[in-house]
């Protein structure tokens, strides 16, 4: 297995200046957020990597989370949405997963940054001696894990050339200002000072809202959050400006003089019809061009594929699609736009209140419908809603929520913990069954389309996971030996492994 800075308590990494003998220096471009959360920021640094790819750089991503969980697992959807997991079983992020999917990037458990895993690396080695007796403080010893933690993660190959990063993403979750935040604004303006500009450059992402009947666009909570920013000791050196409508010259001007941002280098992200057009809408603005000025890299007029194609799907691209930059990539938009034959999908689940609880599941089902040139539609279905009970607490939401799942081409039923909502997956698994129509169950998808044929079919009226009911005459599903009753996080089979 994998040894995680984490779980390690010995030297710190140092931070270099000009990279290891033979090898440049390592970039790192930052990305913060201010004002309110939910901005995009995730979206953003990923647009930015593709962006970079299509110069032919190679590159990496870090998503630090501020706060004490060690990592995502134990927490609820509605809480931060999906956990996702990688390949080596961690539970990180939804972010990683948007990375993973933009940049074919292979991410580890070790991409993925909290205060819990910092603290915890921080107190271990004070435990066995590492300070020499030293008081342990925010500054120098935890900012200084955080540069460690960085730097060494930033090195280790994660795409499928197998070569050493040339630029490290990196998101710092949460918005600046917040409690959390501060020590990570600390050790960041740290490391900016240690690399020199010409190895750090950062890009803000601030909210320009419309406000009134005239339609302003104002340019305060911007302004405002880029000033805390500076008081921690940090400016940026983009500006990205979330918007309804594109920003106008004046927003644009105004922003660059009270933040202090070169005009050129404030963008504007505004609302567009599909998420992959993101990185053409920062390609229209010459962003990527922009920053490999900024880090000295002499790959502003180069192209490169931003999609890992065969050689021979390649050659029978359309000149666009090979010669132009992000023209492989424009080739995805444009199809997203051009899927008008729509195919409704049910998703039954328990988390339906909070969409990105399901977002892999979203992203898979509309990468299917994309390839298959349909338009996803997804109807959202509550499992509860499903049940017998809901029918007398309310009968009109118990057929709507019949209805939905019956009109839709098809029922996904994804995973979940706990027992509430479960009889009415079940339910929906009947239906399913004896209706023909498509199911997929996955996770508790699965364990409830077994328990519903263990009932209906083989007559065990009881059956049941163990998981739901630890004394079922029938446990048609069980635990496995290493699951733990107790302890909640980490102790599940996850991640790329081979199985018998």
């Amino acid at each position: 297995p994998t040894v995680t800075p984490a779980a390690s308590v010995q030297e710190p990494a140092p931070i270099p200046g000009t990279g290891t003998a033979g090898e440049p220096p390592m970039k790192y471009f930052v990305v913060t957020g201010g004002t309110v959360s939910g901005l995009g920021k995730g979206t953003a640094i990923s647009s930015i990597g593709v962006l970079l790819r299509s110069h032919g750089i190679r590159v990496t991503a870090v998503k630090i989370d501020p706060y004490l969980n060690i990592d995502a697992g134990t927490m609820s959807p509605f809480e931060h949405g999906e956990v996702y997991v990688l390949e080596d079983g961690g539970e990180v992020d939804l972010d990683l997963g948007n990375y993973e999917r933009f940049l074919d990037l292979t991410l580890t458990s070790s991409h993925s940054i909290t205060s819990g895993k910092i603290y915890e690396q921080v107190i271990k080695r004070e435990r066995t001696g590492h300070y020499l007796g030293k008081t342990v403080q925010m500054v120098p010893h935890v900012t200084d894990a955080i540069q460690s933690w960085i730097v060494d993660v930033a090195r280790w190959p994660v795409d499928h050339s197998g070569l050493r990063p040339q630029v490290c993403l990196i998101e710092l979750g949460g918005t600046v200002g917040d409690i959390e935040s501060s020590v990570y604004l600390e050790a960041l303006q740290q490391f900016c000072f240690k690399l020199g500009p010409e190895n750090f450059v950062m890009a803000h992402v601030g909210m320009v809202p419309i406000m009134g009947a005239t339609g302003e666009q104002k340019t305060k909570p911007c302004q405002h959050s880029v000033k805390l920013l500076r008081e921690a000791g940090l400016k940026p050196d983009f500006l990205l400006c979330r918007s309804e409508q594109p920003l106008e010259e004046a927003t644009k001007r105004k922003l660059s003089l009270f933040c202090q941002v070169p005009f050129e280098s404030v963008v504007s992200l505004h609302d567009i019809s599909n998420i992959y057009r993101v990185p053409l809408l920062l390609a229209e603005q010459d962003v990527g061009a922009r920053i490999c000025r900024c880090f000295g890299l002499n790959n502003g007029m180069s192209v490169a594929p931003t999609l890992r194609l065969s050689e021979a799907v390649l050659s029978g691209l359309p000149r666009e699609g090979r010669e132009v930059r992000l023209g492989d990539w424009k080739m995805i938009a444009d199809r997203v736009d051009n899927c008008t034959e729509e195919v409704s999908i049910a998703i039954v689940g328990k988390y339906t209140g909070m969409h990105d609880s399901y977002i892999s599941v979203i992203k898979a089902l509309k990468h299917a419908a994309i390839e298959a040139g349909l338009y996803l539609s997804v109807e959202w279905v509550e499992s509860s809603d499903l049940e017998p009970n809901a029918q007398l607490l309310d009968h009109k939401r118990y057929e709507a929520a019949w209805w939905r799942m019956k009109n839709a081409h098809g029922v996904l039923v994804p995973g979940g913990f706990g027992d509430r909502g479960i009889e009415g997956k079940v339910l929906a698994a009947n239906y399913c069954r004896t209706s023909g129509a498509p199911y997929l169950g996955i996770c508790v998808g699965l364990q409830t389309a077994v328990i519903e044929f263990a009932r209906a079919e083989l007559g065990w009226e009881n059956a049941n996971s163990t998981e739901f009911d630890e004394t079922t005459p029938h446990p048609v599903v069980i635990f496995m030996p290493e699951a733990s009753a107790t302890v909640m996080g980490g102790t599940m089979r996850l991640g790329f492994l081979g199985t018998l």
